[in-house]
């Protein structure tokens, strides 16, 4: 299917303390990563949210929200911009995204305004697809102060991936792993590093950081 694909970029690491797209996981910054794995299912990827100019060393279109609203402003703009129908949307912030889901989902637009997966029990908005047809909808809610996109679901016809579908991936599950603070960067940092640092063959144990990798602290970002 021809789709467009916008990474939301306008958050501000208020927990993390530092610019999350610009953190190094695996020898690339995160948003390399969420670029790199959305540009394998895509025609085009946008850069969305407030101060996406900031990136715009990448080389994509980096558009500010057109509407304030947090996430559901973002999925607003994105849906302007977009040059396809449909539009996969999602967070700065997932090192693991799954192409082969991503693709999967993709595939299940025809017929439906919204596809959006079901994990742990509850909703993944920013791991989700959107048709154009949702913007006249998501701009009302907007305009009546709504910013919530769950809120969006009902009113729309929205076809949801539950568990089952999920687990026939085998990268499926990493897919929907965020990065919020600097625990869950550390447990996420130390075993890619290593893994990235070995040399072909060897095993690594479980995660953590060992004695002679950077405390978090240490880590440099790159470009800064």
């Amino acid at each position: 299917m021809r789709a467009s694909g916008a990474v939301l970029v306008g958050g501000k690491s208020r927990r993390m303390g530092i610019d999350k797209p610009l953190i190094p996981i695996g020898g690339q910054r995160l948003i390399e990563r969420v670029v790199g794995a959305l540009a394998q299912v895509v025609e085009e990827v946008l850069l969305v949210g407030q101060g996406a100019a900031r990136l715009a060393w990448l080389g994509l279109p980096c558009l500010e929200d057109l509407l304030p609203g947090g996430p559901l402003a973002g999925i607003y703009t994105a849906l302007a911009a977009a040059r396809h129908p449909h539009c996969l949307i999602v967070a700065c912030d997932m090192p693991f995204l799954d192409p082969p889901l991503l693709a999967y989902l993709l595939e299940q637009m025809p017929g439906w305004d919204v596809v959006v997966p079901y994990v742990d029990g509850r909703l993944e908005p920013l791991h989700a697809v959107y048709a154009r047809s949702c913007q006249e909808v998501v701009g009302e809610m907007l305009a009546r102060g709504e910013t919530c996109p769950l809120d969006l679901y009902p009113r729309v016809r929205t076809r949801y991936v539950g568990p089952e579908e999920i687990a026939g991936f085998p990268g499926g599950w990493r897919s929907f792993i965020n990065l919020n603070t600097p625990q869950e960067l550390v447990q996420v940092w130390a075993p890619t590093e290593r893994a990235r640092r070995a040399p072909q063959g060897v095993a690594l144990g479980p995660g953590g950081l060992s004695p002679k990798e950077p405390p978090l602290k240490a880590l440099a970002l790159p470009g800064r």
